[in-house]
């Protein structure tokens, strides 16, 4: 057993050596004179050790208070090492749920489009970070996790319950492979959340209703790069995200097309769109007041960022027209049924939609397939909006 009078005459010596107190306690002297407290002790058959300090900081009877107290953890089955790794990570902020999830959105979001990558940071801003964001990934469990969840679902936000569940997921086995989490506690809440009602995305597609919402959208009152935005979502009818982050480069009025980059559309193929003569009216109307900077509809608080993806929502609501009646996304419906119904060539209205074959390599070759053809029903699509828009007899 060490005493005091022991320790203080204990020489160092050219390597490290030690010293045993007793029940797994003993003292560390390095060459420089340093000495250290150590705790050797045997869990489920595996051997470790764990420092207690620096002596004459920790005293010998501080140190021998500690190894009791670890010796109790020990005997109640509990690994002080893992314990200790714990409680660390509670004041550690690397472990906390929302650095690693930023850190994993950092990582993969340049695989994704701006609006999917923007999408699911907001969601995670909204609905977790909240509540988790500054709790150890390795302390949410899956109860924790649904108690969350259980507040999205009470909005009455299925669909988004659903999703946040799988992003948390990703961000879990993200923590998982960099040694920062065990387990994936949002895969053990598969079937626990209410299962979203299938619907399709709401949308105007009957004539003459879409000629009364176009006279609407032609008369609303607001900013005016949101009015150009809504006159311009008919004629283009591409998704909402990639009319957003619609870029002034993009644009070519001389050859009368819109090229949206790959790394923008859903399925990671560059996409044409043809611009009829009215789609190029209005980008031309629009450019003095957004032409300077680089998206075409930037954020009415902010050019240097697109704009919200509520805004265009948030017209369409004021004008009357509910979510159960018609979206932004809606406009991408309303030209595929009527195209149909006008008999257009399917492949080419599906080319148009942006529904592209899933081989990327084929994809990559197949961006200006049918586009003759999508440019002359481009401007026939432009001219057959104008149309209903100004046909109010037949209202």
């Amino acid at each position: 057993m060490l005493n005091n009078n022991i320790i203080k005459n204990l020489p160092p010596k050219e390597i490290r050596y030690s010293i045993s107190d007793e029940r797994g306690l003993y003292l560390e002297i390095m060459p420089n004179g340093k000495k250290s407290w150590r705790f050797r002790y045997s869990f489920q058959g595996k051997k470790n050790k764990l420092s207690l300090g620096s002596y004459p900081e920790i005293t010998l009877s501080d140190a021998r208070k500690k190894r009791d107290e670890l010796r109790v953890l020990l005997a109640n089955g509990i690994d002080p090492q893992e314990k200790r790794r714990q409680e660390k990570a509670l004041t550690d902020e690397k472990y906390h749920f929302e650095n690693i999830a930023r850190e994993w959105h950092k990582k993969f979001k340049s695989r994704w489009t701006e609006g999917h990558a923007e999408l699911t940071l907001t969601r995670l801003e909204k609905n977790i970070f909240p509540y988790l964001g500054k709790v150890p990934i390795s302390e949410i469990t899956p109860p924790k996790l649904l108690e969350v969840l259980r507040l999205i679902e009470k909005r009455g936000a299925l669909e988004t319950a659903k999703r946040v569940r799988g992003i948390c997921s990703m961000v879990f086995r993200y923590a998982i492979a960099c040694g920062l989490a065990e387990r994936d506690s949002a895969q053990d809440l598969q079937g626990a959340l209410t299962p979203p009602k299938g619907k399709h995305l709401a949308s105007i597609t009957d004539p003459k209703k879409v000629g009364q919402l176009l006279r609407d959208l032609a008369n609303c009152k607001s900013h005016f790069s949101v009015y150009c935005a809504l006159q311009l979502a008919p004629l283009v009818f591409v998704r909402p995200g990639e009319l957003r982050h619609a870029e002034w480069e993009e644009f070519n009025f001389e050859e009368k097309i819109w090229r949206i980059p790959a790394h923008k559309m859903k399925m990671r193929s560059t996409h044409l769109v043809p611009l009829s003569k009215q789609a190029i009216n209005i980008l031309l109307e629009l450019k003095p007041l957004t032409g300077e900077g680089k998206y075409v509809f930037p954020s009415i608080r902010s050019k240097t960022i697109p704009m919200s993806e509520n805004t265009l929502t948030v017209v369409l609501r004021r004008l009357g027209y509910s979510g159960e009646e018609m979206t932004v996304h809606g406009f991408r419906s309303m030209a595929s049924t009527l195209l149909n119904e006008l008999g257009w060539n399917r492949d080419a209205i599906e080319r148009q939609l942006a529904h592209c074959e899933r081989d990327s390599v084929r994809a990559a070759y197949n961006y200006a397939e049918f586009l003759p053809e999508r440019r002359r029903m481009m401007q026939a699509w432009a001219d057959y909006l104008e149309e209903l828009k100004n046909d109010v007899e037949k209202e």
